[in-house]
């Protein structure tokens, strides 16, 4: 399973530094300490994003109260926006900020449905306004 979230890092990392607009970099071991840390940081100069990302073969994808919460404290202190990218397997990536993402019992979770209805694609991400 790790290594499918691995391939989507990167896969979404070349997505990104293709666009020869932005430059992009990977946290390799994101997850794994015990400081906020975002899969992918990404910039044009005049943006920043701090993208956690998720690669599911489901419709369904649940997050903890702390994944989200390290999410937004790193993109406090750094200045960034925060982003969820979720790749469904056979459908593609969505982006979606932690403010639009369902708060559950137990944490938060985005669902196939929610990515469709207010996610938007990378192209929209990239060409938008600060959100």
């Amino acid at each position: 399973m790790k290594n499918k979230g691995t391939r989507g890092e990167r896969e979404l990392f070349h997505l990104l530094w293709n666009t020869k607009e932005w430059g992009v970099l990977r946290s390799a071991g994101s997850g794994s300490t015990p400081m906020p840390s975002p899969d992918l940081l990404a910039s044009n100069g005049k943006r920043y994003l701090a993208i956690e990302c998720k690669v599911i073969g489901n419709t369904n994808k649940f997050f903890s109260e702390e994944e989200i919460q390290q999410l937004l404290e790193f993109s406090n202190k750094f200045g960034a926006e925060p982003w969820i990218a979720i790749k469904f397997d056979y459908i593609g990536w969505y982006f979606l900020q932690p403010k639009e993402i369902n708060k559950t019992k137990n944490g938060y979770s985005i669902t196939l449905d929610l990515a469709k209805e207010k996610g938007i694609q990378l192209k929209d991400l990239l060409k938008c306004q600060t959100l």
